[in-house]
């Protein structure tokens, strides 16, 4: 099992003023831990599961191509991209710069969008929910066209582009890895059969039963089950000085049982650094064959 650091907030102790030297010492201690995934989310406000939404939130896509040049080895990727906050077409590029630059380790995390109320505040617009899958896909249609050299028009409901010229390319090859976030079984994981190499789940008691209609949908659009990677949303707390580390193991075990093979999530503490230190010395070695 892999294990994925996501950095959800922005409170480091020292402030703003210090905060880049705060993200960018968790950033590389999590690349020298072993961490195979480091993400943000792709808010512009906190999200209420986290904070008030006055808190300090950055915006995800800057700071992901901040964190590129603090690491060396980790992959970057938002968990998620809101399909509605950028046109595809600079989406497209805008991953395509984190993957040039970061040595090909971009992936493209993404998903319809939920947060209305930053939509709202920032003056985003924000469709209904039938409106925001359809944009969610003709996003992927759009996304995979480019980064594959089609320079040929692309005609959508809600996207139309002349030229979808991507230069340079992605050194991903065959293109920077696709995330469809969320558990939605009509249309989500629909999108992950039919356009992505993975999906992220959040946990709960129907997580195996979504995994079965991943696999039906799998069936039905002729994708390989086993080549989509499962990722499951996960709260990594090991205790100030590793006493949990042992019930992390643990819970991530019953996860790999389940079928998951990537755990992604916050780490409490993780500004203390300590933390992200004791996974990489008793969790991820001893999770790294289940």
């Amino acid at each position: 099992m892999k294990i994925g650091l996501q950095i959800p907030e922005f409170g480091s102790p020292a402030g703003p003023s210090k905060l880049g030297a705060d993200l960018a010492a968790v950033a590389r201690t999590a690349d020298a831990a072993g961490f195979e995934y480091i993400s943000v989310m792709d808010h512009f406000f906190q999200i209420a599961m986290v904070g008030p939404p006055e808190n300090d939130m950055l915006e995800a896509y800057t700071t992901l191509g901040y964190l590129a040049a603090c690491t060396s080895r980790a992959k970057l990727v938002t968990l998620v991209t809101g399909a509605i906050y950028r046109h595809p077409g600079v989406l497209a590029k805008i991953v395509t710069t984190l993957d040039v630059l970061s040595g090909g380790r971009a992936w493209l995390g993404i998903g319809a969008a939920w947060n209305e109320e930053e939509s709202r505040g920032l003056g985003i617009a924000f469709p209904p929910v039938a409106e925001r899958f359809e944009r969610l896909e003709e996003t992927l249609q759009i996304c995979l066209q480019m980064w594959s050299g089609d320079e040929s028009p692309y005609r959508g409901t809600h996207y139309e582009l002349e030229r979808p010229l991507n230069r340079p390319q992605a050194l991903s090859a065959p293109h920077p890895p696709i995330l469809i976030g969320g558990g939605g079984e009509r249309k989500t994981l629909l999108f992950v059969a039919r356009y992505a190499q993975a999906c992220n789940l959040f946990p709960g008691p129907d997580l195996a039963r979504k995994l079965d209609v991943l696999r039906a949908h799998c069936d039905a659009e002729g994708t390989d089950y086993d080549k989509i990677e499962k990722t499951c949303y996960h709260i990594f707390d090991v205790g100030p000085k590793g006493e949990k580390a042992a019930e992390v193991v643990d819970q991530l075990g019953s996860l790999a049982e389940m079928g998951f093979e990537t755990a992604i999530g916050a780490v409490a503490g993780v500004w203390d650094i300590a933390p992200l230190e004791i996974i990489g010395s008793q969790v991820i070695p001893a999770v790294a064959d289940l």
